[in-house]
């Protein structure tokens, strides 16, 4: 496994995108709007040079890393002789389908195809598919070149060998990953987000400020940050569409906090808008 297409350049993409670039893979990322693919090379390439800057990587290897990277706007181009293509879209069902049927009939037969999703069903995207067993989520964390396990989900017909490829994968970028059995949410997702929605209901409910609560979890339950914080982080509309996807799924307890709601509404989606549960501006 040598080259890599990564569909879709938003925060998720392109630090999939930067990880295996530094693993020493082929990496073409491919976004339908060039706009978005210039804003991920600079985004790129500053990491980079921070990277270098703090020592955590050589300039050569910085240098070496974004010679492997390509930037497209063709998915045909960007896929048609890739080993392995992780599609990083939005968490819209009807759109990683359509995305999956195009790859399908565009990759070799030997291609992995895998979605980034937090908590979407595998199965139910590969079944889209001519090749369901070769197909699998691989659920990566945010900021990717620091967080350290990526979540192998299998869908219904995913092989032992995709899944085997898929794990040397990424032991290739550094990362530990762990097997699941797919279930709305996996394991990460499914925990995160109630403990994200109780945080949201204790300040609605005006129990504490979003700084005392993301504090009590930190330093009370050593999380490394707290629940308002990540919220934030991962993009409140991103929070949201998995929080209605895990209530459909799996029942009440996963309810949306009517914060988190009227928040979305009015357009505080976090740390991309400058504004969430914190001020960013």
């Amino acid at each position: 496994m040598e080259k890599l297409t990564v569909v879709g350049s938003g925060v998720m993409g392109r630090g999939i995108a930067y990880a295996a670039a530094i693993g020493d893979f082929q990496v073409v990322l491919n976004d339908i709007n060039q706009e978005n693919l210039d804003k991920a090379k600079f985004q790129i390439e500053k990491e980079m040079a921070k990277s270098v800057e703090r020592g955590y990587l050589k300039s050569e290897q910085a240098a070496t890393a974004l010679e492997n990277l390509e930037f497209t706007t063709d998915l045909e181009s960007a896929a048609s002789d890739s080993d392995i293509v992780i599609e990083a879209v939005f968490e819209l069902m009807e759109l990683k389908i359509e995305i999956f049927k195009k790859l399908d009939k565009i990759c070799p037969q030997h291609t992995i195809l895998a979605t980034n999703t937090s908590t979407m069903s595998p199965t139910e995207i590969a079944a889209q598919t001519s090749r369901p067993e070769k197909c699998l989520a691989m659920h990566f964390f945010n900021p990717v070149h620091k967080m350290k396990l990526i979540e192998m989900i299998r869908g219904l017909e995913t092989s032992d060998e995709t899944v085997a490829k898929a794990k040397e994968f990424g032991k290739k970028l550094g990362k530990e990953t762990v097997e699941v059995n797919e279930f709305p949410g996996f394991v990460t997702s499914r925990m995160n987000c109630l403990i994200g929605n109780e945080a949201m209901n204790l300040l609605m409910e005006g129990v504490a400020s979003p700084e005392d609560i993301d504090k009590a979890m930190k330093l009370g339950l050593n999380h490394p940050m707290g629940p308002l914080e990540l919220a934030d982080l991962v993009g409140l509309d991103t929070r949201l569409r998995n929080m209605e996807y895990l209530y459909k799924t799996l029942g009440e307890k996963y309810r949306p906090c009517p914060l988190l709601i009227k928040y979305v509404k009015a357009g505080k989606l976090g740390r991309k808008t400058g504004s969430g549960f914190y001020n960013y501006k």
